[in-house]
């Protein structure tokens, strides 16, 4: 929202200087012109020993002056009371001590009582109040802590001064409190005293319920011009902080301001003040409290009437920031249903508005320029998008959906236009129309969400869903760094008024078709390091799950489509990102999914992280679910309490308590606030049975899952058997043994899950023993193999260095053949002799066979040059030919070398 600065308004600032508050800083009470540098007295406990024996001032003894002002019956009273206080005021020129501020503010007090039958008081009173603009000084650090009461009545008292009817006392105190937010610390350092913060002041003005009287004092100021410019101020820089807003608000501040806007004022400061001081009360107070108040008729017709002022006779910027604000303060009211906004018919505003919602025209003399033009056209929109809402009739009547679609059609064309985006309203649309086109989409957003179905009709037949759809694409081709936000928030606006014209309504659902499901599908594909970005992807991406629960699902056609361009597996994968936020909506759509056949098949087809299944996704999401929840569980994930099964650590706490019937019990409302019953119904859908990729864990929590119901059930019973115990409640014979009966089977239930979990857990445990000796077995043998493996290469090593172990080793090798060899040579056998003659090496010698090359009779023949003859073998001649066989000869043959 626009704000303004104090700056923001020079010369009227200056102008307001000069003609009001400037007065009575310049001369004291009476008008008399008062010394600009008084007399410096030493402050209390700063009097040296060598003052004190020349007879200097002692420390003031205050009880004597407030006694002395509470006597009646001396004849010279009046002069020692005014003297008394005078040198109080010379004493404490330099600050008061917190310590002091009760006795001094009752001083104070007196003073101010005695001012309408004795003037004289006014000078001192004025001057004690102008010393409260000065730091207040503590003598230790919890000062600020003991004396806070003291401090914070004391102040409060200065709001009840303004009862007196004497101007300059009044702009006085006003002057003292703008000093608690701009008074500098003194550079004079005062021995034996720190100067409390500025923000102390502010906080004891907020504890004392300063802001409150100050509201109330502009009651007593109808005509006085000057003294209710100087109370706007103070109440100005009371309304930055929530505690006074509040306290301004419960004062009726907003209507009580609102109905003097349009008061005489020529510096022009109270309509700047007042519309800050509006500004600050919306935003920092309760916004419907604050629309209650300025929702009646006089504060409705003063805004008419000063906007209409600021319209046709404001020409500087500033007088354009404050026309602005005053419409948008108009628009912000205009929310109220009960605001008396009847003027609005009769005026044919939302006609005066809609003049605005069209296409800039060439080569048409008009008295705006661009960048008002411009500006008129967001204004305008914007105040249509919280009217027309109130007036469909004249909507209706005035063509508003056509209007409003044509003008998307020139948004979304590529005719030159040039955005100056200066305002509020323009932000995000410089040199472009992406503004126009956002507060566009938002008046449509507004009327489609009226749900009448007039209006709803009408946009369809207009061919509206078609048209979003293509300014949709539009907008995905211009994104980039520096517009991303704004095209976000016009994409999100998109899919959400798609879903709303499309939810309940089949033949709509088909006009949405593939192309919409297509910009559904583009979405889910976002990068999900984008929804941590801030710019508006998380807002996005809830559209779109939104927009496929209402658009797609339950047209059978589009959820094929859906899952054809697998978009299962792209939900599924969103599921992982363990967004809590998105988790319920998109198990939601996973389970009206999964009544369609062919989803099931998807679902345990799609693979995560580290080959993830679904369906251990899923258990997982329980499982931390139920964490989070306070489930007792053991270390294992089994039951603990099998009466309680599914309690968590609120329902525990929680003690049951007869409710209505109407009235979900604690049971119930825990199957909406968490996710646990749509995982049963996901993974009820796919059957709990073959679901693959699941662990041992997955499988005992699988138990739990699968008896969901029958627990929840157990637990409805079980409140119901406790309630009727509170309410003293006896049912029959029969009904309690049937009660009982549920009851028991509930608690059996749960001790058979228990019982299959624990044998699971059992199963497994002896499988990890079994896997575990497995394993044992195969490091066994192999630390084996690799000894035997070291031994040889020892025994390689000592044969190859040792003569000695080498002729061991041959006598061993020689006496294991001849070991093996028959004891009697058979007939006719061949002997082969074994050992190698000549042979010099130092290692044992493998076989060794000569062969003559083969003749060429074997090899030769027609064929031995083809290709089929070298894939054969290394041939000389042709093919092979047939031999008679050769019969060995009978005496044995050394076999040559």
């Amino acid at each position: 929202m626009p704000r303004h600065a104090e700056s923001a308004a020079p010369t009227t600032e200056a102008r307001a200087t000069a003609e009001a508050p400037a007065t009575a800083e310049a001369q004291g009470p009476r008008g008399k012109s008062k010394s600009s540098s008084p007399r410096q007295i030493p402050v209390i406990g700063v009097v040296t020993e060598d003052e004190d024996a020349l007879g200097a001032l002692k420390p003031m003894d205050l009880n004597s002056i407030i006694k002395l002002l509470e006597e009646t019956a001396q004849d010279d009273l009046e002069e020692k009371q005014l003297k008394s206080v005078k040198t109080l005021v010379q004493y404490y020129q330099n600050g008061f001590p917190l310590r002091d501020l009760a006795q001094i503010f009752k001083i104070l007090n007196l003073c101010a009582g005695k001012i309408e039958n004795q003037p004289p008081f006014l000078e001192p009173a004025y001057n004690i109040i102008k010393l409260c603009g000065l730091p207040f000084l503590k003598k230790k650090g919890s000062d600020e802590i003991t004396y806070a009461e003291d401090t914070a009545k004391s102040i409060a008292l200065l709001g009840n001064l303004m009862k007196i009817p004497n101007s300059e006392l009044r702009v006085q105190i006003c002057k003292c409190i703008v000093d608690f937010y701009h008074t500098e610390p003194s550079k004079k350092h005062i021995t034996g005293y720190q100067q409390a913060s500025s923000a102390y002041k502010i906080q004891m003005a907020e504890v004392g319920g300063l802001a409150k009287t100050m509201v109330q004092s502009l009651a007593l100021l109808e005509n006085q011009l000057v003294e209710k410019l100087w109370v706007l101020k103070a109440l100005q820089h009371l309304s930055t902080s929530e505690v006074n807003c509040t306290l301004m608000m419960k004062a009726y501040a907003a209507s009580g301001i609102c109905a003097h806007l349009n008061d005489p004022d020529p510096s022009g400061q109270l309509l700047f003040r007042s519309s800050e001081i509006l500004w600050n009360l919306l935003e920092k107070s309760s916004k419907e409290e604050i629309i209650k108040q300025l929702s009646n008729l006089k504060c409705l017709l003063t805004l008419k009437e000063v906007f209409k002022y600021l319209f046709t006779r404001g020409f500087s910027d500033y007088d354009r920031q404050l026309r602005n604000d005053i419409l948008v303060i108009t628009t912000i009211i205009s929310q109220n249903p009960e605001a008396p906004m009847v003027l609005l018919i009769d005026g044919k505003v939302v006609l005066a508005l809609f003049t605005y919602v069209k296409k800039p025209e060439k080569h048409k003399i008009i008295e705006w320029s661009a960048a008002q033009y411009e500006e008129l056209q967001l204004h305008a929109l914007a105040t249509l998008s919280s009217v027309a809402p109130l007036l469909i009739k004249e909507y209706m009547l005035c063509q508003g959906n056509a209007r409003i679609l044509a003008f998307l059609e020139w948004c979304e064309s590529e005719e030159c236009f040039f955005s100056h985006g200066n305002s509020f309203h323009g932000t995000g649309g410089r040199g472009n129309k992406f503004a126009h086109l956002r507060y566009t989409l938002r008046l449509l957003r507004a009327m489609i969400y009226l749900e009448d179905e007039t209006v709803n009709q009408d946009l369809c037949e207009k061919g509206t869903i078609q048209q979003l759809i293509g300014i949709f694409k539009y907008t995905t081709s211009k994104i980039n760094d520096k517009e991303e936000a704004i095209l976000l928030e016009i994409q999100s606006d998109i899919l959400l008024i798609l879903s709303a014209l499309c939810e309940n309504d089949n033949s709509r659902k088909e006009i949405f078709g593939t192309e919409g499901v297509d910009i559904v599908l583009h979405v889910i594909k976002t990068d999900p390091k984008k929804f941590q970005s801030g710019l508006g992807y998380t807002v996005l991406l809830f559209s779109t799950l939104d927009s496929i629960w209402c658009c797609i699902l339950a047209c059978y056609p589009l959820e094929d489509y859906f899952l054809e361009k697998e978009g299962i597996f792209l939900l599924l994968d969103l599921l992982a990102l363990d967004q809590k936020k998105f988790c319920s909506l998109i198990l939601a759509i996973m389970v009206e999914f999964c009544d369609n056949p062919k989803t099931p098949v998807h679902v345990n087809a799609w693979r995560g992280k580290k080959d993830q299944t679904a369906a251990s996704l899923l258990i997982k999401l329980w499982r931390k679910e139920e964490r989070e929840l306070g489930v007792l569980r053991d270390k294992r994930g089994m039951i603990i309490d099998t009466r309680k099964p599914l309690f968590t650590s609120f329902q525990v706490e929680q003690k049951i308590m007869p409710m209505p019937a109407n009235c979900p019990t604690f049971a119930v409302m825990d199957v909406a606030e968490n996710i646990r019953a749509k995982i049963y119904a996901v993974l009820g859908k796919l059957d709990f049975e073959n679901l693959p990729g699941l662990s041992t864990e997955d499988f005992v929590t699988l138990c739990i899952i699968h008896r969901y119901l029958d627990f929840k059930i157990g637990e409805i019973w079980n409140e119901i058997y406790e309630e009727m115990k509170l309410e003293n409640l006896r049912p029959v014979t029969t009904d309690r043994r049937v009660l009982q009966a549920i009851l028991t089977a509930s608690e059996n239930v749960g001790k058979m899950v228990a019982s299959l979990q624990y044998d699971m857990v059992e199963i497994q445990a002896r499988q990890d023993v079994q896997d575990e000796q497995k394993v044992y077995a195969k490091i066994q043998a192999t630390h084996k193999q690799r000894e035997l493996a070291n031994k040889s290469w020892e025994n390689f090593l000592a044969r190859t260095s040792n003569a000695k172990t080498l002729k061991k080793a041959k006598k061993l090798q020689e006496k294991a053949i001849e070991s093996t060899r028959y004891g009697e040579r058979p007939a006719n056998a061949i002997f082969h002799q074994t050992d190698i003659k000549g042979l010099n090496t130092t290692v044992l010698s493998g076989r060794v066979v000569a062969v003559e090359s083969t003749p060429a009779r074997l090899v030769g023949g027609p064929l031995a040059d083809t290709d089929i003859a070298l894939k054969k073998l290394p041939v000389r001649g042709g093919a092979l030919q047939r031999v008679k066989a050769v019969k060995p000869a009978d005496d044995p043959k050394t076999v040559p070398t």
